[in-house]
């Protein structure tokens, strides 16, 4: 696998994953329309992460983690048959775990809300206790979802599974407009039955094509099967840790709801910016290389193995740092932009945009960190090693719970301001808490493929073009006139983005004389 094919798979994943979150951009938009920061934008923000747990301990990353590896080897070896039974136990054998889950959430959900959400009492706890119980079954049927990202990943089948999710943001989309007159409390409930909906339409539409590329599909409890065996090893390791940093985002969560009313809804406005560049960049490019990576591992790693995986992984960073450097210049100098120009309407506020920037620069903090540990993780996951990213994730998340305690709720009182703005330590926090897992991913890599990284000097030059191309723009957004948060986000960005490129250009940045190349060729100018 080359190089070349790698970014082009990188690519297609990127583009499904941008038309995913420029929908999701959008879904955002008009619930922030209608519910600004309120208590009813806090039930429905707490309420969707709780079934989401499911979905993320047995969804995507688990499931690409520990059943790609297997999957894509026997494809490799080309061995259609076997792949396609152990395809379809791991569906049977996923079906009988989620059913029984999804049926004893629904009945815990009262008990879970006293550790995710201990702030909520009253009407605003038990309406929250419905929604949730509503959109169990949804989560459970995406964790289907993700075992048909499996199948189309292996088969190289990039865009569909990760363009999918469009479905899912434009039902909740259609929820909110057809049912907009409601009163917000009643608005939310109907909200909940098209997530619902989205949920089992963004499985359907995958299926179809997952069935053609798995022709002798039969689902059986195969327990005893070798393949299955592997699977289900790596996956209890990586459910874990995934199960860990799922921990450490409710022990956030269920800090941010001791912080007041709109903190929760605060996180998840600024959360839904924050997983754009991760999802385009870094979720991307590890995504993609995730089953090449498998199958360069083989079996047995050696050196001349160990230097082309370091090899790749290298090239990964840098592709990945190219554009998550100046995501995260962008949330410290120019947040208050792009929060107005997303969500500035109805009942979100002038003075929300700028509550919601200060959250989106505390999570910039740690954006390259998240972004270069997925795919160090993807490469130990193709080495079979699950156990490594488990230990670290274990220490960020006891650093997460002592540094975010600290910062929301001692800080805060310690300097005399408003509980509200804790939320900004918890997500400041975070992003410490990841550089210090991302440093120990790293130096153990080392060990095991020799150096692995990204330049300092180059890093160096990435910082330096985003910090110049950050004063161009807020020059220019100081001299504007008053032409409104869309416009203005227009102007302000495009003259970002061109400084960004222009300046990366002139310092030969690989990265950037690639992408530029390729965009001539595509217009017919080189």
């Amino acid at each position: 696998m080359t190089k070349n094919a790698g970014r082009g798979h990188a690519l297609l994943v990127g583009a499904g994953i941008l038309c995913s979150r420029l929908f999701g951009l959008v879904r955002q938009r008009v619930f922030s329309h209608y519910f600004g920061l309120s208590d009813a934008a806090d039930i429905f923000s707490a309420a969707l992460r709780v079934p989401n747990f499911l979905q993320n301990l047995f969804g995507e990353g688990v499931l690409s983690a520990s059943f790609i590896p297997v999957y894509a080897r026997l494809l490799a070896q080309h061995k259609q048959e076997e792949a396609d039974r152990l395809a379809g136990a791991i569906f049977a054998i996923l079906a009988l775990i989620i059913s029984l889950i999804v049926a004893l959430g629904i009945l815990a959900t009262p008990y879970l809300l006293w550790l995710i959400a201990p702030g909520y009492t009253g009407e605003k706890r038990e309406l929250t206790i419905l929604i949730v119980r509503i959109l169990f079954p949804g989560t459970g049927i995406l964790v289907w979802s993700a075992w048909c990202l499996g199948i189309l990943n292996s088969h190289h089948k990039f865009f569909l599974s990760y363009a999918a999710p469009v479905i899912w943001n434009l039902c909740m989309i259609l929820s909110m407009l057809i049912f907009r007159h409601l009163e917000a409390n009643r608005l939310i409930v109907y909200l909940a039955w098209g997530t619902v909906l989205g949920c089992l339409l963004q499985f359907l539409v995958q299926l179809g094509p997952v069935l053609k590329l798995v022709p002798t599909l039969r689902l059986r409890l195969d327990m005893q099967s070798l393949h299955v065996k592997q699977v289900g090893g790596s996956f209890l390791g990586v459910a874990i840790g995934r199960g860990v940093v799922q921990i450490s985002a409710f022990v956030d969560q269920a800090i941010s709801t001791l912080l007041g009313s709109g903190a929760v809804a605060g996180m998840t406005t600024a959360a839904s910016i924050n997983l754009l560049p991760v999802s385009l960049f870094g979720m991307a490019v590890s995504a993609s290389e995730l089953p090449t990576l498998s199958r360069m591992a083989g079996d047995h790693v050696d050196a001349e193995v160990a230097a082309k995986l370091s090899a790749r992984l290298n090239n990964g960073l840098e592709r990945i740092a190219f554009f998550i450097v100046p995501s995260a210049m962008a949330f410290f100098a120019l947040g208050n932009v792009i929060v107005a120009a997303l969500y500035q309407t109805g009942a979100f506020t002038t003075k929300d945009s700028y509550y919601v920037w200060a959250i989106l620069a505390g999570s910039g903090v740690g954006l390259l960190a998240s972004t270069f540990g997925r795919l160090y993780s993807s490469t130990y996951y193709a080495l079979r090693d699950t156990r490594t990213p488990l230990r670290f994730a274990m220490v960020r998340l006891a650093f997460t719970v002592v540094l975010g305690l600290a910062s929301a709720l001692l800080i805060p009182k310690a300097l005399g301001i408003p509980m509200q703005w804790g939320a900004v330590g918890l997500t400041a926090s975070a992003g410490v808490a990841g550089w210090i897992e991302f440093h120990l991913l790293r130096r153990k890599m080392n060990q095991n493929l020799g150096p692995t990284g990204i330049a300092l000097l180059l890093m160096a030059k990435l910082w330096i073009a985003a910090g110049v191309a950050a004063l161009a723009a807020c020059v220019v957004e100081h001299y504007m006139p008053a032409w409104g948060p869309i416009l203005t986000a227009t102007l302000v960005l495009s003259t970002y983005g061109i400084a960004y490129f222009a300046v990366t250009f002139q310092l030969h940045i690989p990265t950037c004389r690639e992408v530029v190349q390729k965009l001539m060729r595509r217009f017919g100018l080189g």
